[in-house]
Formats: C-alpha cells, structure tokens, sequence
C-alpha cells in the first residue's frame, strides 16, 4: 500500500518542482504586478521645455503619451520596457542588471506606436504611426554592488514646423497631406541628431475645420537643417485638388510657423519665404506664404 501511496504523489512532486523552477520570461512591456525591485531604478522627472508653449517645464504625463525605455551593453539592445500613460506606473521603471556599465536611453512621444530601438545609432519612427513632440536621456550608467536610483530629465530634440492655413478650404477638400525631405524620422541616442534622410509623410483628415498642423522632424546630422515641403490638399478618395511647395528652414527646439492664404492663387506651386524672429520665445521663426 506504502508503494501506490507514493506513486500516486509523484506527479503532484513533479507539478510543484515545475512551478517554483520557472522564471516568467521578459516581455518587454513594463514588468508585471507585484515583480521586485531591480538593482537600477529609473524615474522621469521631468521634460524640459514642454510643451511649445510660455512655460518650460512639465511632468511626463503632460507632454507625452509613450515612454520607452531600452537597456543597451554596446550596440545590443538588452532590455526594454515600454509604458503608455494609462498605466499606473507611468514615467517608474526597474531593471535587473549584472554588474558592469550600459547604456541607458529614454524615449518620450505622443506618437500612436513605439519606435523601433533595435540599434542605439537609429532609433526610428514611421509614418503610419506619425510623429511628435520627442525627447530624449542618453548616458552611461555603472552598476555595481550599490541599487543606482536615477531621476532623469529629458531634453527636446526635435524642430517644428508648424503649419497654417488662413483662408477657407474650397468644397470637395477633405483631407492635407504634407510630405517633407531633408529631415529624418529615425535619430542617433548618442547626439539626438536625425541620423537617415528620410521622406516623412502626415495626411489629415480636415473635416472637422483643422487648419493648423504640426510637422516635426529630426535635424539630420546638426541641430539645422532646410525641409522641402509639398502640401497637398487631397478629396474623400485622396485625388489631389491643390499643390504647394515651400523650403522651410528648422532648427532643434525651435518653432518655424509657416501661415498664409494657401488656396488664393492655387496655380502657384512655390512660394518665397521671409523670416522674422519673435523674440519673446527665442526659438520661433514667422513665415508667410
């Protein structure tokens, strides 16, 4: 009788080796509930110069919808978590890490995805999920024996062009397109700066009367760069009804507003631009059209 007794616990010994043996592999998506501290500890505290607005400074929450943040030993990506600003734990994470010194780079953006961050040297957005406000922290930290607590601000490292039309759209215009060369979608977290030439396409729905849009990019290889900008006025089906053309020049943490009379005289395909400087901002470029 001993002999059944015993055979008959075995495969109940095997089910609860097998429970405490198993680690819960890493998802990449924040750590679950309830999952201990790691030995590095990173928190957001706050965004510098956000948003394009009189005030300077913000909390994460304000200024973006997407925190990514990417655990790299030289050029390979060892873990990364990202976070949404629905979750509980916005702009808090903790890693595990083995003694030695990585490469620590955070991602703030409103973008509708996450960028791809296989490579520290092109981190890189795509026009399907478009792009944003983005900041970046890109330092070395050393582990060691000691947890390491991190309170990080990040910095803007994006120009803006920020375009507006200021006559009434003719019947049939349902949507504007705006494809731009000369910047880059993708950037280096070592400089910040756009690190591939890039032709980035935004398309939006105009139906409910928008007549400002924001155009970001990264400033290829420096903090200035000139984007070749075509504006398409576009129908329900995407046929397009007007075309313009503008060279617009952008600078990293700075605004160019682009506005004028965009359909009077719509057989003008470029337009010459005048600049003027608001010094109030320091940082915002006025251009007519």
């Amino acid at each position: 009788m001993k002999s059944k007794s015993y055979f008959s616990l075995f495969p109940l010994f095997l089910l609860l080796l097998l429970l405490t043996s198993c680690e819960k592999p890493y998802l990449g998506e924040g750590a679950p509930a309830g999952t201990p501290a790691g030995n590095l500890t990173v928190s957001v505290f706050q965004l510098e110069q956000t948003p394009f607005s009189d005030y300077t400074r913000a909390t994460p929450s304000d200024a973006c919808t997407h925190l990514n943040f990417a655990i790299y030993n030289g050029e390979t990506r060892l873990k990364q978590i990202n976070q949404t600003s629905d979750m509980a734990d916005f702009g808090h994470v903790s890693f595990q890490l083995d003694a030695g010194t990585y490469q620590l780079v955070v991602v703030a953006h409103s973008s509708k995805g996450n960028p791809t961050m296989t490579d520290p040297k092109k981190i890189q957005f795509d026009n399907s999920d478009g792009y944003s406000d983005t900041f970046l922290y890109s330092e070395d930290v050393t582990i060691a024996s000691d947890p390491v607590n991190l309170s990080l601000t990040l910095h803007r490292i994006v120009a803006l062009c920020r375009f507006v039309i200021t006559d009434d759209y003719p019947q049939g215009v349902a949507k504007m397109q705006f494809k731009y060369t000369g910047g880059s979608g993708a950037f280096n977290a070592a400089t910040g700066q756009g690190c591939v030439k890039s032709t980035q396409t935004v398309t939006y729905d105009i139906t409910t009367g928008q007549k400002q849009f924001d155009l970001y990019t990264f400033p290829y290889q420096g903090e200035e760069c000139t984007i070749h900008l075509t504006a398409s006025a576009l129908d329900a089906s995407g046929i397009e009804i007007t075309q313009r053309t503008f060279d617009v020049p952008l600078a990293t943490n700075n605004i160019t507003w682009l506005s004028g009379d965009f359909f009077s005289g719509s057989n003008i395909q470029s337009a010459s631009l005048d600049l003027s400087i608001d010094t109030q901002w320091a940082a915002e470029s006025h251009l007519t059209y």
